[in-house]
């Protein structure tokens, strides 16, 4: 089973990322995250280590990049789902740890191909489990 956590305040993002998800032919938890002091709550449990995190950057409370200047587990791939046009605010989110960037906005096929993308080249060992 594959773990994935969504960091996203967008009900629309949320969505799109649940149906891209129902594509794949076995098991994925989804869990979400709508702002980054949760996320950072979710983190911090013991017994909570997701094989992916979906990250938004432009988040209330606590934004994307304080999550990852916060959140350093360099076993965990994390993944940047932005709208944003500044290059600056992508490469300061990678400088920080995140390994990748999608951005938004995009349709439910080009998502699911971007997933599938990621869990393959950041998760090679699970990327058979989801296809």
């Amino acid at each position: 089973m594959l773990k994935i956590l969504l960091v996203e305040d967008n009900p629309a993002d949320i969505a799109l990322t649940m149906n891209a998800l129902r594509g794949f032919s076995s098991g994925v938890e989804l869990y979400t995250a709508n702002d980054g002091e949760y996320a950072l709550e979710m983190l911090g449990q013991p017994d909570f280590k997701p094989d992916l995190i979906i990250l938004d950057l432009n988040l209330p409370r606590v934004d994307g990049h304080t999550v990852l200047e916060r959140f350093h587990r360099s076993d965990i791939p994390v993944v940047i789902f932005s709208s944003s046009g500044d290059q600056g605010e992508i490469q300061r989110a990678l400088s920080l740890g995140a390994r990748d960037c999608v951005r938004k906005p995009i349709g439910l096929q080009p998502f699911t191909d971007a997933v599938c993308g990621i869990v393959s080249r950041w998760l090679p060992h699970r990327a058979a489990s989801i296809a």
